[in-house]
């Protein structure tokens, strides 16, 4: 009974191997499809690097224009006479409100900058947790494979167990074989000996008539003077008694050789009921070695397909890994040429930022120095109203 449990036992162990390289079979495509996701959004995020490098390119451009305006208003301002400075107020007013707008375009910029790196952050860590799964549905189908090895060399070893009860019992019927024939013999012998018993006590009684007779003979003839008959009643007397003590020795020796015979019958007959039970037993462990051989046979016959399944599985799921490699190692040309161009629109951010700074010093100096003509403006038109009034006096 036990290696049927140890059958079924392997049968199952192989039932749970095919559902845990189904799951795993699951995960991959489960990690194709989210490495197909985290493809989309690198795409995405890269449109959106792309689009917030022309933002930036086309900032820089306007920075540009602004400081060429800038300059150019500044050399008319110096050139131009405190009356014409009037309406170059409101212009720088307006260039004032265009570098605020710049400014605050420049930080949502950097805001998004950083929203992005965040994203990109973010992406790393979902691509190194894809990672992490995929190498661990390698390990779990390497696991797997070397259990299908183990369950294959188990079903090898119960063959051999197999082969060696199918042995033995070969030999034990041979030695009840042995053990029958040996009985066989012996009771023939016990037969034979039991013959000569019944003809040795049919001369031993023959011998006690022969005896008999010649004591009544003796008696009969004693009176008779005939020496010669009373020598030959004698000697026959003797000769019976001669015979009669032969029959006892033999009688014993049989009796002791029948004595020895009947022991060697019982343990014939003990080993003979031993090796009768022991076929008994190994004819019900041939049994069931037989059924367990069919549901080998029947096992042997699923592992294999399912083997070729599993071969055929783990083939899928090394191409469908080897393929999600190389998909990872594009993923990370990706986000390494994603990060360079982060970088360099980071770099640029920080330019366009140190540019808006220099250009809000310029333009703080630009108010200074309004506020400086406009206080020249008011002293010169101070003097000219006091002027007017003398020339009037």
């Amino acid at each position: 009974m036990e290696p049927d449990k140890k059958m079924q036992a392997m049968k199952l162990e192989k039932d749970n191997a095919l559902d845990r390289a189904v799951y795993n079979e699951q995960l991959a495509k489960d990690a194709n499809l989210r490495a197909e996701k985290a493809e989309e959004e690198a795409r995405q995020l890269q449109k959106k690097i792309q689009t917030i490098e022309n933002d930036l390119d086309q900032t820089q451009e306007q920075l540009t224009q602004v400081l060429g305006k800038l300059e150019e208003k500044e050399k008319a301002l110096q050139n131009e006479t405190p009356l014409k400075n009037r309406p170059k107020m409101t212009t720088n007013i307006q260039q004032g409100s265009l570098l605020d707008v710049l400014k605050k375009k420049m930080r949502q910029t950097k805001e998004e900058m950083e929203r992005y790196k965040d994203e990109c952050e973010e992406f790393n860590k979902r691509l190194q947790m894809e990672i992490i799964r995929r190498e661990e549905a390698e390990s779990e189908v390497a696991a797997l494979n070397r259990r299908i090895q183990l369950l294959e060399e188990d079903l090898e070893r119960s063959e051999e167990r197999l082969a060696t009860a199918t042995a033995k019992l070969a030999e034990a019927s041979q030695a009840a074989d042995e053990s029958e024939r040996i009985r066989k013999a012996l009771e023939n012998r016990t037969n034979m000996e039991d013959d000569r018993v019944s003809i040795l006590e049919q001369q031993l009684s023959q011998a006690k008539q022969i005896a008999e007779e010649a004591d009544k003979k003796y008696e009969e003839n004693r009176s008779l003077a005939d020496e010669e008959r009373m020598d030959a009643l004698e000697n026959q007397l003797k000769e019976a008694r001669f015979l009669a003590e032969e029959a006892d020795k033999k009688y014993d020796e049989v009796a002791r050789k029948l004595a020895m015979v009947e022991a060697d019958l019982e343990r014939a007959e003990e080993r003979a009921e031993a090796g009768e039970s022991k076929i008994v037993e190994l004819e019900e462990e041939l049994r069931v070695v037989g059924n367990n051989l069919k549901s080998l046979e029947v096992s042997e016959e699923k592992a294999n397909q399912r083997e070729e399944e599993y071969k055929n599985q783990i083939k899928n799921l090394t191409t469908r890994l080897k393929e999600a490699a190389v998909t990872r190692e594009h993923s990370e040309d990706k986000i390494r040429i994603i990060s360079d161009k982060l970088r360099e629109a980071e770099a640029r951010a920080e330019f366009a930022e140190r540019s808006v700074q220099k250009l809000q010093k310029e333009v703080d100096r630009l108010e200074d120095e309004l506020v400086a003509e406009k206080e020249r403006y008011k002293e010169i038109g101070d003097d000219l109203d006091t002027a007017f009034v003398e020339l009037i006096l």
